[in-house]
Order: structure tokens, then sequence, then C-alpha cells
């Protein structure tokens, strides 16, 4: 493993301070703000402006990285997002901080398209499987981490913003630094929204309202815990839970789906995630209850999109796993900017609590429409593909990390998961 990590140690580390920096600043933006007596509905709505930067993003990145190359391109991005996090500080305007969130989500989701092309690049048949778990080992540690830095001081003073923008700006070193040479970006082209449906709707509902709840999470987290009465050690730890509790998850629940028909893992997830939002509505907010349910939530609710991914592949032709993913990820994407201005809104009518209840209804309806598919498949007889994909942990990216899947290695977890998937398919059940 490590003569494999070697050559593209400084990519890893350079998308892990990248991480680390932008984490800090999602987070920090929430408590900022809510000090600064911004109402839940508008904090939502920058939130959301990170999104609709992200959708932005996708499509200018590789125009960009054609024009100037990788590392001119994540200089000038990298740049851009440093100033932007000081912007914060400067102008204290909410208006102007959602037109800041734009510019970063823009800037942010070139650069992980930089990083993540680039580590394409140099993977290979044999190894390509090995560095897309280490590429997600890396995201999920370091967002985890950052949440910590809450701990240093206030989110009121100035500290914690130069600490992120000196994190994404450090962020150039090993990126401008490294000697691998740049790789040729090719075009990521889009299916048609009603093809995917018809192909596959539970993986479009799935990527889309896993967009809602995690757009809400990663926006207005933070604030709930304040709201609740956290205070910044304890918000740490509960994003720190949070995210935890999605890695320890993934991988359990991935091997489970490759066994077993998808969209039925998929209904349970959701009836999972429901009932530990219902659980976090309801119930007092104290302390270690609170940490214990954010981290049962996390697990269900970080293995959708992944889960609705390898739905989605399994009913694609060879070679469309890219364009097809591309496009369930600008899906998300929407429902990523969507999530966070209703629920803020909800926040701001209700309580905090009612972000719990948002959770609950999105991750229900989600449940509702899957077994509405799933009984309407078994009235009409309908056969699922037997040749599946196995699954595959990530996170939300970008549509480039999706070439690590395809014709490598799988990794461990995964390849236990192949051994297990060809004695479903022999026994005639559904290895979805």
């Amino acid at each position: 493993m490590l003569p494999m990590i070697i050559p593209i140690a400084s990519l890893l580390m350079g998308v892990s301070l990248l991480l680390l920096g932008n984490g800090l600043l999602t987070t920090l933006l929430a408590l900022r703000g809510s000090m600064e007596g911004y109402s839940d509905s508008l904090i939502g709505l920058i939130s959301s402006g990170y999104f609709f930067g992200y959708f932005v993003g996708f499509f200018l990145a590789i125009p960009l990285l054609r024009r100037i190359g990788h590392i001119r391109a994540f200089a000038l991005c990298a740049a851009v997002a440093s100033c932007v996090v000081l912007l914060h500080v400067l102008i204290n305007d909410p208006w102007i901080w959602i037109a800041l969130r734009v510019v970063t989500g823009t800037v942010m989701v070139i650069l992980y398209s930089i990083i993540e092309s680039w580590l394409n690049n140099q993977a290979t048949p044999t190894s390509r499987g090995r560095i897309f778990a280490v590429y997600m080992v890396v995201n999920l540690a370091s967002l985890a981490i950052t949440q910590q830095f809450l701990r240093l001081d206030s989110p009121m003073a100035f500290t914690l913003f130069a600490l992120s923008a000196m994190l994404v700006c450090i962020s150039l070193v090993p990126i401008t630094w490294t000697r691998l040479t740049q790789p040729v970006v090719a075009d990521v082209k889009r299916q048609s929204l009603r093809r995917l449906f018809k192909l596959a709707p539970v993986a479009l509902a799935g990527a889309f309202l896993s967009g809602v709840v995690m757009g809400a999470f990663w926006g207005l987290g933070p604030l709930y815990a304040q709201k609740i009465g956290f205070d910044s050690n304890a918000i740490a730890m509960f994003m720190s839970c949070g995210i935890l509790g999605g890695a320890l998850g993934q991988f359990p629940l991935g091997r489970f789906s490759d066994r077993y028909d998808r969209r039925v893992v998929l209904l349970w997830i959701a009836v999972a995630g429901a009932l530990v939002s219902f659980a976090m509505w309801v119930l007092p907010d104290v302390y270690w209850l609170v940490l214990t349910l954010i981290g049962l939530w996390g697990c269900a609710t970080f293995a959708i999109y992944p889960v609705s991914i390898a739905h989605l592949v399994d009913h694609l032709e060879p070679g469309e796993a890219l364009s097809g993913g591309s496009t369930v990820l600008l899906l998300h994407g929407v429902g990523a900017a969507i999530g966070p201005a209703i629920a803020g809104q909800m926040m701001e009518l209700m309580s905090a609590n009612a972000l719990a209840l948002f959770y609950c209804v999105a991750l229900a309806i989600l449940a509702l429409f899957t077994l509405k598919k799933v009984a309407l498949s078994k009235a009409m007889k309908e056969e699922e593909p037997t040749d599946t994909q196995p699954f595959a942990a990530m996170v939300r990216t970008t549509p480039t990390v999706l070439e690590m899947l395809q014709d490598g290695e799988p990794s461990a977890a995964n390849g236990a998961a192949q051994d297990q998937q060809k004695p479903a398919a022999d026994s005639g059940k559904p290895a979805l």
C-alpha cells in the first residue's frame, strides 16, 4: 500500500488541506451568522449559495483546465478561495455572504476536479480501487478532524477565518511542488434525466433527497447544535460524530446492498434515518444522547448517495457510469441547494428541532417512494439485473472520481462484497 501512496502523496496532502480549510469555513459561517443575528432562513440561504456555486463550477471546470492546465488552475482557484474566506470577516453583510458562498462553491468544485482527475490519471487497473478507497478515507477523516478546530477560538474572532484561509492557501504547496504529469481532461457528457428515471427511478430519488438532507446537515447542523445549547467544543463533537458515523456505516451497508435488492436496502436505510430523525425531534437535548443519535443518523444517511449511485450503475450499459453519474450528481447538487433554504425557513418558523423534523420528512418521502416502486415492480414481476457492480463508499464529489471505479481492482471491503455476491446470483436471488 505504501509504494502505491508515495507517488500520489502530494495530491492527497493537497486535498486534505483543502478539505480542512473548506470544512472549517462551512461550519464557521453557520455559527458566526447566528451570533451576528442573522435569521435561520437567511443562514439557510447562505448555505444554499455554496451548492449553487458547486453547480456552476461543474460547467466551468473542464474549459478552465483545458485553457491553463491543472497547476495554474489550482493556483488561481486556491488564491480566490483564500481571499473569499477573509472577505467574510471584512464585509459583514448576509447578502454579500451569499455571493461569496457562490464563488466559494464554484472554485472548490474546480479544485476537487483537478485533484480527482489527477488521481485517476495516476491510477492503474490494479491500483484504481485502492486509490479510490484511500481518497475516501482522506475525505472523511479531514472533514471530521476540521470540526475540532472550533475549540481554538470563538467564531466571532478572526482566528478561525484566518486558519481556514491559511489551510486553503497552503494546499497550493504540495500541488505546485509535484512533478507528476498533468492529465488530459475528457468531456463529461450527461444523459437525460428522463432516460435515467425510466431506468432507475429510486436511484434518482435517493440522489436528490440525499442532497436535500446532506445539504441541510452541512449548512445548518452547527446552527442546530448551537441553538440547543452546545458550546464550541460540543458543536465540534456533534459534527464529528455525524461524519464518523457516516464513515463507519458505508461499508457494512454497502456490502449488504451488494447481496440484496439495493432498493430494499435504500428503503430500510431511509426508514432508519427517518426514525432516528424523529427521535432527535422528540427526545430531550441531552449531550450524549444527541451525539449518539447524530452518529446513528450519519451511519444511515451518508450511505444513501453511494447506494443510489450503485443502483443506477447496475442499470446502465458498460461505459455509461461516468455520464450517468455526472447527471445524477447535478441532481444531488440541486437538492443540496434547496435543502438548507427550506430547513432554515422551518427552523425560523418553529424551533431549532425543526431541522430534525425536516430530516424526518425528507427521508420518509424517500422511504414511501421506494416502497411504492418496489411494490410496483413486484406486482409487475419485473426482474432486476443480476450483473451488478460492487458498492463503493463515497461522499458527494465530482464526476471525475467515478472514473476511478471503472475497470479497477476493488478495494478490500468491496472485494469481500464481490465474493458474497456470486452465490446470491447463482441461487436466483437478486444481487442488487
